[in-house]
């Protein structure tokens, strides 16, 4: 099934010390609204089933996001919107943007939550969201941004005593977050198998990963192409029938790293996308994981 996170605009409300898709110094973009229709309808006819409105606060742009939410649904597509709640200050406003949504066909609202949003936006913002959505019958989940450390208990208490649905999601260091100091890690040795769901940037440069592949600076392992040059289908296949990407989906990031001749006790230390930058961003480990993705060498280590 084919899915993109749409980044239509990077342009934001508020600036997180956390944010993964901005770097110190912001670069603000922005999709020309007829060439993201266009590319809406692209996306449709390459079989595209779900987009999630993503980058920057998509509610910046609310009326855009109306008309891209309703041809989304004319094209039977799915869809989601990832957001920080700053324009949820009070429950009747709320509301009434909601409903709208829901009227143009919206699928579900995923809201981003974390002690570093909540520097900027009040934590009553994401309760009148949550409870828009289930006053509207708008599907809903939150997303817990942690680095598992005891200053987040008060905000995960907060989630709970307010009957809100909300998953964990780990801090990506990458963007801002690079310069953040990690914690130690406590987990099992995992395979970390990655669905890298396609990002598309608002200049039009397509991912093969929605989470920090676009910071690959090195490499560009995960740039697919720009759509100016290419089509939507054509950076499809060239994403589903890359080896490499393959064996990320199927034998995981772990297995790749003991491959690469990594030992079990420096994997387990990298953080999400983390691992993933250690082998993909590196000249000289990318083109041996390459030949040996190529040759199923790579394939054959997993067990």
């Amino acid at each position: 099934m084919r899915k993109i996170a749409f980044g239509y605009s990077t342009r934001c409300t508020i600036r997180c010390a956390h944010c993964v898709a901005a770097g110190e110094i912001p670069d603000t973009q922005k999709m020309e609204f007829a060439r993201a229709k266009e590319i809406i309808r692209d996306l449709a006819a390459a079989g595209v089933t779900g987009i999630s409105f993503t980058a920057g606060e998509p509610f910046i742009y609310f009326d855009d996001l109306l008309d891209m939410v309703s041809l989304c649904r004319e094209k039977n597509m799915y869809t989601r919107i990832v957001t920080n709640s700053s324009w949820a200050k009070t429950p009747e406003k709320t509301d009434h943007l909601l409903a709208l949504l829901k009227h143009c066909g919206l699928s579900q609202l995923r809201l981003s939550y974390s002690r570093w949003h909540q520097e900027n936006v009040p934590r009553q913002n994401v309760l009148n969201a949550a409870r828009g959505c289930l006053a509207t019958g708008l599907d809903y989940f939150i997303s817990f941004v942690t680095d598992f450390s005891e200053e987040d208990d008060t905000y995960e208490h907060y989630l709970r005593d307010n009957n809100l649905k909300f998953f964990p999601e780990p801090l990506i260091y990458a963007g801002r977050a690079d310069s953040l100091d990690r914690k130690p890690i406590c987990t099992d040795y995992q395979e970390n198998r990655c669905a890298m769901n396609p990002y598309l940037a608002p200049d039009l440069s397509m991912y093969a990963c929605c989470d920090a592949g676009s910071h690959f600076n090195t490499t560009n392992f995960f740039l697919l192409g720009n759509l100016d040059d290419h089509s939507i289908q054509e950076l499809f296949v060239k994403s589903e029938t890359n080896p490499l990407y393959n064996c990320i989906r199927s034998m995981g990031i772990t297995a790749i790293a003991s491959f690469a001749g990594m030992n079990a006790r420096s994997i387990v230390t990298y953080r999400k996308c983390e691992l993933c930058k250690k082998l993909f961003d590196s000249p000289e480990t990318l083109k041996d994981l390459q030949e040996a993705a190529r040759s199923s060498d790579l394939q054959r280590w997993s067990r």
